[in-house]
């Protein structure tokens, strides 16, 4: 079965985003970029909320053409324009495009039926929202966090209304010289 994984930037105190969504506090270079784009190839789905799909969808599909373009950009562009993506909205209609599926209700059940379908990870990016929702329903399988060296004291929390523990196995961290940590987690109350 595909598994879904959580990648997400949060501050040391468990926050995804300043109180109005703010995130110019999220640490990124070059170093972070290469791991993240050789990680990414682990998966063939992208799964998003309707605001992170609506920004990504308004930069990746052109972001190799811009002049300047990094070799991040320019990756991640191609990256983007060949995954499948599955968005999680109870208002977005999209018609005549192949590769994106939207999810509006019965959260659990499409959810899982798209994990029995072939193929690789389902690499959730941000959307906190969405996050929440399948936290609640235990449906995320594995957590990629990328911790970064900054306590914000407020915003939106990662971890929000949880019902009850999730146990999770740890498989690895990393250290950026930057200063953000990764922390890989597998979710052991499934």
């Amino acid at each position: 079965m595909r598994k879904i994984i959580s990648f997400m930037h949060i501050s040391l105190d468990g926050y995804v985003a300043g109180p109005n969504g703010e995130m110019n506090w999220i640490k990124v270079d070059d170093e972070i970029f290469d791991h993240v784009g050789n990680r990414i190839s682990e998966g063939d789905t992208a799964l998003y909320g309707r605001i992170t799909f609506q920004m990504m969808e308004n930069y990746w599909p052109t972001a190799a053409n811009n002049p300047g373009a990094s070799k991040h950009d320019i990756e991640h562009s191609k990256w983007y324009s060949k995954v499948r993506k599955v968005v999680l909205s109870k208002t977005m209609k999209v018609e005549g495009t192949a590769n994106i599926k939207i999810i509006s209700d019965n959260l659990t059940e499409r959810i899982n039926e798209i994990k029995q379908q072939k193929g690789k990870d389902i690499l959730l990016f941000g959307s906190p929202t969405a996050t929440h929702s399948l936290i609640q329903l235990n449906l995320i399988d594995g957590y990629w966090l990328f911790v970064n060296p900054i306590i914000l004291g407020r915003g939106i929390p990662l971890f929000a209304e949880i019902k009850e523990a999730i146990k999770l196995r740890h498989m690895n961290t990393r250290q950026f010289a930057c200063g953000v940590t990764e922390l890989n987690y597998l979710n052991d109350s499934q």
